[in-house]
């Protein structure tokens, strides 16, 4: 009971305080910097709630175990089960990717690397593992999991990433696999899927130490089909021209449905952030000052570069205005159904972008050049994430035939800037853009 009220103080109490010091703290910087030029256009505001409501969650995990259940969650699994059961959920991956934008993975790399796992491994997962092993993060604690969930609709490496946390934790591991699809899922397959959810329910169920309220389940699908719904219309802003902010934003605002889907915090975050976009659209204002461009980005962001990359494009009137990664969280969570909670889960978590075959990403690239007007597409060669990189010379040439568009294939790694040669890399960028001039 202390814990769990010391858990919640900490997220009604504490972090109110802590917010309001750095607010007063940002206004004090932000009226002694003189005021800037470069090619972006006016900062969203909608970033100061961004970031409280994800120092919000990161600060109130510090509490978390022992006061109410707490699970470590691969970003495709199945969360609204959890999100019912009253879980606090972690997401390595984004804890990764927060370490990669402040360069922290290759510290963590080479303390998981020491600890014999291969160089050669996804970025995300060295860094997870060595920010474990060395007990360092820069979200101050990570709360320990009781409960370890897996799904293998992003990739296999997942499970064997999350078998080793298990092995070192000494905390149970739940499987859901999902076949790969060709085409269309088939009813076996779907079967096989409902029933690995429906085992999920009582396993989960234990763990929390009560069963699965069927009424608050409907509930959170309900919240989460929301939520994807609310993104898709963020990101849907992008059409406009000049669009009112950029792919490279929308990297940084796909936090909340990764990490709290299934919440309201997430949801009312959405809207906010959605009234803003469109008031931006009705007044013309753009992401960038001159939006000459407009480029779609497929695959992860380059995130220890993500602030280089976007400032080169823009300088020369670059804009992201539609990027795959971010797309496929709209589209995944609106198939939920809170009539068919379980069925519906099984259908769209079986379906998401990487567990499907290579016809289906070249239709949903299609289909993104065109509703957002793209010129051009950079298609991310990424050295961590291979199923997201296979295929991708055979898209580049399709769209570039069938499209018109001009196509870069950009190889990088989404976390770790010892596999990427800046020089050379940053010269078939700027090769790319003088081919528009």
């Amino acid at each position: 009971m202390l814990r769990r009220a010391r858990y919640e103080l900490a997220g009604r109490a504490a972090f109110p305080i802590l917010t309001a010091l750095e607010a007063w703290q940002h206004r004090l910087k932000r009226s002694r910097k003189q005021p800037g030029g470069g090619p972006f256009g006016p900062p969203l505001e909608s970033v100061r709630r961004l970031k409280e409501l994800m120092a919000h969650h990161y600060f109130q995990g510090r509490y978390a175990d022992g006061a109410v259940p707490v699970a470590w969650v691969t970003s495709g699994f199945p969360v609204e089960v959890l999100r019912a059961l009253g879980f606090h959920t972690v997401y390595p991956e984004n804890h990764a990717a927060l370490c990669g934008v402040q360069r922290l993975t290759p510290e963590y790399s080479d303390v998981a690397e020491a600890a014999g796992y291969s160089r050669d491994l996804c970025s995300y997962v060295r860094t997870d593992l060595g920010s474990v092993l060395s007990s360092k993060t820069p979200v101050g604690r990570l709360p320990r999991p009781q409960l370890l969930a897996c799904c293998t609709n992003i990739c296999q490496t997942v499970l064997y990433w999350y078998r080793e946390l298990s092995r070192h934790l000494g905390v149970p591991l739940v499987l859901v696999d999902t076949p790969f699809v060709h085409g269309t899922a088939s009813a076996h397959q779907l079967a096989y899927v409902k029933e690995q959810l429906e085992e999920l329910c009582l396993v989960a169920g234990r763990v929390s130490g009560k069963p699965l309220d069927a009424e608050r389940l409907v509930e959170v699908t309900r919240t989460a089909r929301e939520g994807s719904r609310l993104w898709g219309e963020c990101l849907a802003a992008s059409r406009a021209r000049p669009a009112p902010w950029t792919g490279i934003d929308g990297f940084f605002h796909i936090a909340p449905i990764v990490a709290l889907r299934g919440t309201e915090a997430c949801n009312g975050y959405y809207r906010l952030l959605r009234d803003e976009l469109e008031d931006r659209v009705a007044r013309g204002v753009g992401g960038l000052k001159e939006e000459k461009h407009r480029l779609l980005w497929d695959n992860l962001p380059v995130w220890f570069a993500v602030r280089r990359f976007s400032t080169l494009l823009a300088e020369r009137g670059f804009n992201f205005v539609s990027t795959s990664y971010t797309d496929a969280w709209a589209e995944a969570g609106v198939g939920i159904d809170p009539d068919d909670p379980i069925g519906s889960a099984a259908r769209t978590y079986t379906h998401v972008i990487l567990n499907q075959d290579l016809p289906n990403r070249l239709d949903i690239l299609r289909r993104l050049s065109r509703d957002y007007a793209v010129d051009g597409a950079i298609l991310h060669s990424d050295r961590s994430c291979k199923p997201y990189s296979i295929g991708q010379v055979d898209l580049r040439e399709r769209l570039a035939a069938e499209l018109g568009i001009r196509v870069l294939l950009l190889e990088a790694d989404h976390n770790d800037p010892r596999s990427w040669a800046a020089e050379p890399g940053e010269n078939r960028l700027a090769a790319f853009m003088e081919g528009f001039e």
